[in-house]
């Protein structure tokens, strides 16, 4: 199994501009990278709240003994309930990785990589919910179009449905090659180096664990526990869950409204937030040291000090 490498570590941890008596969030721990540097950078009174839905990363967390940090398993749109659950009303800046972890892809039994054979889980939980192998045997054809046209940006979605119906008549779709090879029959061309089964794979990870709804739940939350001057960070690894992010940052500000409304500026709602800076790409070094980052972007916003409006 291959060592996960945690994507853009400097750039998020400085991202997040550690106070060494802050109080931060780790959203999405999984191997803990971020939240080892993040612990470097505190000090004695610093604390460190981490959580992920994947059992597998609470017990590489709840390996490391030091008394600043906790972790608990729970999907990121509960962070709420795991602050409360904490005594902690504020935080000074929040973290979420959204990428798969290199254990979860490298780990055949999980079920997110059509480049191993194993069970077509791909639950990030597999304690809890339906597998992509059920939910595949029971979907109508038209929702199982839907949900890889629009998750993977798919456009044979037609076609790798009808080959899905039509390949689980005879037996059930339940291994990742098996699902592999429909697609890859299905599909007539790709662009270059991509093979033919990762939009579809990517679509059935989203829509199995709900990502983006996990996504647009968390945001909100994390934003409004922020004390002023807090920072979120956001490191995302596809188009669809990035403009999740931009568009909440954007919401967060001062709205933009038409130009001929009579509006002072003094009247319009103040921002809740303010990007900071640009997005941020992995550099050529760590995408030659780490493939997988070559698709990250990271999105940095502050909070103001205006009371938080839902």
């Amino acid at each position: 199994m291959a060592e996960h490498r945690p994507v853009l570590l400097s750039e998020a941890v400085a991202a997040l501009a550690v106070r060494a008596d802050g109080t931060y969030l780790d959203a999405t721990f999984g191997r803990g990278g971020h939240s080892r540097a993040i612990l470097a950078a505190l000090g004695p009174q610093g604390r460190l709240v981490a959580l992920d839905r994947d059992p597998q990363a609470v017990a590489a967390g709840l390996e490391i003994r030091d008394p600043r940090f906790s972790i608990t398993h729970a999907h990121f749109s509960q962070l709420g309930e795991v602050l409360d659950a904490a005594g902690i009303a504020r935080i000074d800046g929040a973290l979420f990785d959204l990428g798969v972890s290199s254990p979860q892809i490298d780990e055949a039994q999980r079920g997110f990589s059509f480049r191993m054979d194993g069970p077509l889980d791909m639950r990030m939980d597999p304690t809890r919910g339906e597998s992509a192998a059920q939910w595949l045997a029971r979907a109508d054809e038209s929702d199982i179009r839907e949900v890889i046209k629009d998750y993977g940006e798919e456009r044979f979605a037609k076609q790798i449905a009808a080959a899905i119906v039509a390949a689980r008549a005879t037996e059930p779709v339940g291994r990742t090659r098996q699902l592999a090879k429909l697609v890859g029959e299905a599909v007539r061309t790709r662009e270059a180096g991509q093979d033919p089964a990762t939009r579809t794979f990517q679509a059935l990870r989203i829509f199995i664990n709900r990502e983006l709804e996990e996504v647009s739940l968390s945001l909100p939350q994390a934003a409004s526990r922020l004390a002023p001057g807090g920072r979120l960070a956001v490191i995302s690894f596809h188009s669809l869950e990035d403009r999740i992010v931009k568009r909440f940052i954007r919401a967060c500000g001062v709205p933009e409204l038409p130009r001929d409304l009579p509006l002072r500026a003094s009247e319009l709602p103040p921002a809740l937030l303010e990007p900071v800076g640009r997005a941020v790409k992995a550099s050529a070094a760590e995408v030659r040291a780490n493939p997988r980052s070559r698709s990250a972007t990271l999105r940095i916003a502050e909070r103001t000090g205006a009371p938080w409006r839902n």
